[in-house]
């Protein structure tokens, strides 16, 4: 992997990691037109998505400033209800991380009609919140699960995390506002644990075909990409523009298929 690719892939990832379009798709899409192989790369799968997660502290920084007083506080207060919910939406991923973690990987090896498969799959989920017009509610502790279950099934390159999590919250009834944040919130934990994981599994030590400064450039990359791309993303949800998303991800898995 050279620079150039380093950097098409990390704004790929940037961008795609929040909006509702499938990072994992994007990147499984772009390593085969680029000519990466995909079983080389997990380091920098790794490393761009460590990008995406501090983008998204920075984001929300003051959020989880208040968040993490609230939880010290050792009070049953909002905060401390508020990181109940992201952690019960954090189980199913978890139990499908560590039962099926040979399973998901073998999805990743750029099968090309799987994915455009699993983006006409965003697109649906998509489509279907622009017929979902009241959201008023708050984000419950079964929400909280349901949206979880979502976020699971989004461990499939071609499944929008973003999209699948927010369209599950939408047509829960939802608010917009909430839902956003909540989303990007609640992913924090899973991607840092991976990364975890493969560190202390050797996995990224067995990585050797890429280099230091193309991980470099993807990460930077990936990185500002992402912080402006999570701005953008709240604002599209407050709107209800996701529509927009559905048929650009049908588009692109239309053309996935056909091609693979």
């Amino acid at each position: 992997m050279d620079w150039l690719e380093a950097l098409i892939l990390g704004i790929v990832q940037g961008l795609t990691e929040f909006l509702p379009v499938s990072s994992s798709g994007h990147l499984e899409l772009g390593k085969v037109i680029l000519g990466v192989e995909a079983e080389r790369s997990l380091i920098f799968t790794v490393v761009v998505h460590g990008a995406t997660v501090l983008s998204t502290i920075f984001v929300f920084h003051k959020d989880l400033w208040i968040l993490l007083k609230g939880l010290f506080a050792f009070k049953w207060n909002d905060e401390t209800k508020y990181i109940s919910r992201i952690l019960i939406s954090m189980i199913p991923v978890v139990i499908v991380g560590l039962l099926f973690a040979e399973e998901i990987e073998s999805f990743f090896t750029g099968n090309v009609v799987f994915v455009g498969s699993m983006l006409i799959i965003t697109a649906l989920l998509l489509t279907f919140t622009y017929f979902k017009k009241t959201n008023l509610r708050k984000i419950s502790f079964i929400d909280s699960f349901i949206i979880g279950i979502a976020q699971a099934a989004a461990v499939l390159p071609g499944i929008s995390r973003s999209g699948a999590t927010i369209s599950t919250g939408l047509m829960l009834g939802n608010k917009r506002e909430l839902i956003a944040k909540f989303s990007f919130l609640m992913v924090l934990i899973p991607i840092i644990g991976a990364n975890v994981k493969d560190l202390f599994t050797g996995e990224m030590a067995s990585e050797s075909s890429v280099g230091a400064v193309p991980l470099l450039i993807g990460f930077f990359a990936a990185f500002i990409s992402g912080l402006l791309a999570c701005k953008w993303m709240i604002g599209i949800v407050k709107k209800g523009k996701l529509i927009y998303f559905a048929i650009y991800c049908f588009i692109i898995g239309l053309i996935a298929i056909f091609v693979g």
